[in-house]
């Protein structure tokens, strides 16, 4: 992972611009940064008025931790809910937009996996036909 540049050289180039009056690419290209690192700082700096870096990376709780309780009632009352259609909910009643792959990694850390059941999987006959055994079971096979 790509690590910050320290800050005595944003310093350096956040003061080039502010107090040496030099565009941000040329103080870019002078203290030998990217162009887009120069011009996110100064951009940071005008929006927040901070010179430090962001955080980087770290852990980021779910957004769907808060509504645990929610989130298990509803799939223990509808066991057969898809996870389309639980995002649909989460959006009406809760007026919170999050995707199907967000849900899933929610359930998978809670230990809830949607598993097909054997009874559903299959309603008909198999593809390849009937066995030799079962056509000769046929009336009229000779």
């Amino acid at each position: 992972m790509p690590r910050a540049y320290s800050q005595d050289l944003r310093e350096r180039v956040i003061d080039a611009v502010l107090v040496g009056g030099e565009s941000r690419r040329s103080a870019a290209r002078r203290f030998g940064v990217s162009e887009s690192s120069a011009v996110k700082w100064l951009e940071r700096l005008e929006r927040l008025g901070d010179r430090h870096c962001a955080r980087m990376g770290g852990y980021r709780r779910s957004k769907l931790e808060p509504h645990r309780d929610w989130l298990l009632a509803a799939i223990a009352a509808e066991p057969d809910l898809t996870l389309a259609a639980l995002c649909a909910r989460l959006a009406a009643e809760r007026e919170l937009r999050t995707d199907t792959g967000t849900l899933s990694r929610f359930f998978t850390g809670a230990g809830i996996s949607f598993k097909k059941k054997r009874s559903a999987q299959r309603a008909g006959p198999t593809r390849r036909g009937a066995s030799a055994g079962e056509l000769e079971a046929l009336p009229g096979a000779a």
